[in-house]
């Protein structure tokens, strides 16, 4: 392995420094001898895990939201276009209290610390391959979101079932551990994963638009204002996160709903499905509720996306920050 020498360089991003001597021909992923970025393969599982667990628990309640906005059975005597975030919040609050917004926190709890461990640090290592130097690669950045997503949604997807089953209204299972054992008796251990084609599908553009938005972003933040870059650090890493993560959710919202279908398919009144296939729940939610059907949501969906992926972005920098300094590289 050959050994780092220390140049000085202009970083346009404060989260970024490009390895002096990589070879693009011999591409250099061992995190544990030579870190990327100053940190070792641990700390970006620590620092994705922190950032995912947080970020999700923060906005769980807005996650209920849209979940019960996307898994209403449109009728024509109640269509989907009079359910709007005000009548689903009223809705909760009504029937269920302030608790209602919190059910199934537990699994959110479960899932989103080890699929945001395995979503950081494929980025990064994926990243440090594909960019080969380069820090402002909008494309390298692009594909390392997307095969990170592709790892981290094997890992999340059954914990995102129980999840949404128990945010239903009227949801039949009193728990994490009762949904768990239901699901796996009455619908096998494929049903965990009815949903995994679509929210690949779902999460690799979403992934894609998210990370080149927030590597552009912060790149253009730093450029108008190079001060921030070191002053306001985690203002720009909140600002640039909300952009994407609007932008992102928006843009992924049709595949959402078709997700949502899946994952909550015969409980609670939701349909069921004869095949999983994107374009069969596509064609059965536009027969229904019309092509408005497919944007169920995307409201809350936008307000979790927006601040969740700034809370994301921020605890992630800072927690890399920590361990920077615990690693005695405090300028990085």
């Amino acid at each position: 392995m050959a050994a780092t020498t220390t140049t000085t360089t202009t970083d346009v991003s404060p989260k970024y420094r490009a390895p002096t001597d990589f070879h693009p021909e011999i591409p250099e992923l061992s995190v544990s001898e030579n870190p990327h970025d100053g940190l070792h393969f641990w700390q970006f599982m620590v620092a994705g895990s922190i950032a995912g667990s947080i970020e999700h628990m923060a906005m769980f309640p807005v996650d209920t939201l849209k979940t019960r906005m996307q898994a209403i059975v449109g009728s024509g005597s109640y269509p989907v276009q009079n359910v709007n975030v005000r009548q689903a919040c009223k809705s909760i609050m009504k029937n269920e209290g302030a608790a209602g917004f919190y059910r199934g926190i537990g699994a959110m709890g479960l899932g989103a610390g080890p699929a945001h461990a395995v979503y950081f640090s494929v980025y990064e290592l994926c990243k440090q391959f594909f960019s080969r130097g380069d820090p402002n690669n909008s494309v390298a950045h692009a594909v390392s979101g997307v095969c990170a997503t592709v790892a981290s949604d094997a890992v999340f997807t059954p914990m995102d079932v129980v999840k949404q089953r128990l945010q239903l209204k009227s949801s039949p299972y009193k728990g994490v551990v009762d949904c768990v054992r239901r699901v796996l008796v009455e619908e096998g251990i494929g049903a965990f994963y009815a949903s995994y084609k679509t929210t690949v599908v779902m999460n690799a553009p979403f992934t894609a638009v998210h990370f080149a938005t927030y590597e552009a972003a912060k790149r253009g933040l730093i450029e108008v204002s190079p001060d921030i870059a070191d002053d306001e650090r985690l203002v720009v890493h909140a600002t640039a996160g909300a952009a994407a993560g609007a932008l992102a959710a928006i843009v992924t919202t049709p595949l959402d709903v078709v997700k949502t279908q899946l994952q909550c398919q015969g409980v609670c009144g939701c349909d069921r499905f004869s095949s999983s296939s994107i374009g069969h729940v596509i064609k059965i939610i536009v027969k229904k509720d019309g092509y408005q059907g497919l944007m169920r949501g995307w409201i809350p969906r936008m307000l979790f996306h927006a601040p969740a992926a700034a809370i994301c972005w921020s605890t992630y920098e800072a927690s890399k920050d920590f361990f920077h300094r615990l690693n005695g590289n405090p300028d990085n």
